[in-house]
């Protein structure tokens, strides 16, 4: 089956066309002689990548991929191709079990039952090895995704990356495996968010020169939820560290991670560890900023600074106006808004600031910049990039910190001609793909658009972006929820609802039921 992909640049408004090739797995029904189509599928994942022409998108349907069922171990998924099982389930029921020798460049003889080249994509499975030494995943020199996994009882570690590697390893589950749940030596770098470690004795261990970002992701009931090693220098962001029966992170040899500075503080948190929350077991000072640790469970040279969540202005008009101790008002503005649940939520936990004077005006646009100032505060990014110098933001504009760090964490951009207009309203489009793209949210199949009455006005190079939001529930529409209204300027009320879904979406927060939520979330 062969689709058209238009990719579209939505600042050139160039389109380029590709082919796209999508194969389908059954290893009940299937059968390595059919064709691969929907309703002739193949047997096994080995014989739908022997006849794969890049880029390609497997889909696999429920089942055990093993050697039994006709696969032979090492997978080797190449660049170009996406394995797709059960994202929403994390993998359950579709189960790759197995395990084949495979000479590492970097670490000799290994016996893996995946490797996955370049780009490749890995979605909605379960890996599992049970050879002794085991591992799920091997990443070499490559930047491939791993999103909505499950790596589950291996018998060395879920994933392991070497060399150069730079992947992007989001929203997965790492239980239960013999060693380790992630290893990451040599250089890799790449990103590690809002993924699961449980129950494994080391969650993640980073040696060598690594030097990932390490954010949102919940590490409890490991023996020790991270072990450094060597010169790895990873950045720890907004981790939950807790109830791991040694203790939080342990720091050895020369490694030196960022815990946060006085502009992006780590906002990492350490509870109920058994031993210790941070044991630096080197001879150089380490130096945590802003995380909450027990200090009776801090060993060794460290430097504890507290520091408020983050400083983005300084004007009147951007600043907070009431403390963390003080309880807020309720603005009669509110009372009985459709968006009343959102704004107060976020108010009360100090995550926004625009509507705790009183005045909140929740149907009003919101400015480009006061856009910027909300998602500094709720979602604090680590830099992904270096912020650009836009040339109509001085350093002296109320929102100019806030407006570096959402850009340099990846939720907002600028215009081709370096400005970034902050007064300009923020469309509701903007704000979709903003969330998505900020948080790193692994795409989604564009047919949920079809709730949308209006989905034919929905841009090109935004549909799969909108799809992801709408599958992970973070569209809001009001007044009705069958409309998108993508080009109309977002209302502070909007706004706030969709940051709101949008940390839901990540499992910061716990959801708040309301008819405007977007309807495929609710089916």
């Amino acid at each position: 089956m062969i689709v058209i992909i238009k990719i579209i640049d939505s600042q050139l408004s160039m389109v380029n066309s590709t082919l796209v090739v999508t194969l389908y797995v059954n290893p009940m029904t299937g059968n390595d002689t059919s064709t691969g189509s929907r309703l002739s599928p193949f047997k096994s994942l080995t014989r739908a990548l022997k006849v794969t022409k890049i880029p390609t998108i497997i889909h696999l349907e429920s089942g055990t991929y093993s050697a039994a069922s006709g696969e032979v171990f090492p997978l080797v998924i190449p660049g170009g191709a996406t394995v797709v099982g059960n994202e929403a389930k994390k993998g359950a029921g579709i189960v790759i079990s197995g395990s084949g020798k495979y000479q590492s460049p970097s670490f000799g003889m290994q016996n893996i039952t995946l490797l996955l080249l370049d780009n490749a994509s890995l979605l909605g499975v379960t890996v599992t090895n049970p050879l002794a030494k085991g591992t799920g995943i091997w990443i070499e020199s490559a930047a491939p995704t791993l999103a909505n996994n499950t790596l589950s009882d291996c018998g060395r570690e879920g994933v392991f990356t070497t060399g150069t590697a730079k992947p992007a390893i989001l929203d997965n589950i790492f239980v239960q495996n013999t060693a380790s749940g992630l290893v990451m030596a040599r250089q890799s770098q790449g990103k590690v968010l809002r993924n699961v470690f449980q129950r494994n004795p080391l969650g993640i261990a980073i040696s060598d020169f690594a030097a990932p970002a390490i954010a949102n992701n919940k590490l409890s009931e490991n023996r020790t939820a991270i072990a450094l090693s060597r010169n790895a220098q990873p950045v720890l962001r907004q981790n939950l560290i807790a109830k791991n029966t040694q203790g939080g992170l342990l720091v050895n040899g020369n490694a030196v991670p960022d815990l946060g500075s006085s502009q992006h503080p780590g906002d990492n948190i350490f509870r109920d560890n058994s031993e210790f929350d941070l044991h630096n077991a080197t001879t150089q000072k380490l130096v945590s900023v802003g995380n909450q640790l027990n200090s009776s469970l801090v060993k060794g040279l460290v430097e504890l600074i507290p520091t408020n969540r983050v400083a983005v202005s300084t004007s009147s008009s951007y600043a907070p106006t009431e403390s963390r101790s003080q309880k807020l008002p309720a603005s009669p503005q509110l009372d009985g808004h459709w968006a009343e649940p959102f704004i107060q939520a976020l108010v009360s936990m100090d995550l926004t600031h625009a509507f705790a004077d009183g005045s909140s005006q929740p149907d009003k646009p919101m400015t480009r910049a006061q856009y910027a100032v909300l998602v500094a505060i709720a979602f604090n990014p680590f830099p992904k990039v270096p912020a650009p110098d836009f040339t109509d933001v001085p350093k002296d504009f109320g929102a100019y910190s806030a407006i570096q760090i959402a850009a340099s964490g990846g939720f907002v951009g600028g215009f081709s001609d370096r400005t970034f207009r902050p007064d300009q309203n923020v469309q509701r489009l903007q704000v979709i793909v903003s969330l998505v793209n900020g948080l790193g949210l692994p795409a989604v199949d564009s047919d949920v658009l079809e709730v949308y009455s209006d989905r034919h006005t929905i841009p090109d190079y935004a549909r799969t972006a909108v799809a992801t939001a709408t599958q992970r529930g973070i569209v809001v529409n009001y007044p009705d929820p069958k409309v998108l209204a993508p080009s109309r300027s977002a209302t502070r009320a909007e706004v706030a609802a969709m940051v709101y879904q949008a940390l839901v979406a990540i499992g910061r927060i716990p959801a708040i039921k309301s008819v405007y939520v977007g309807l495929h979330s609710r089916n």
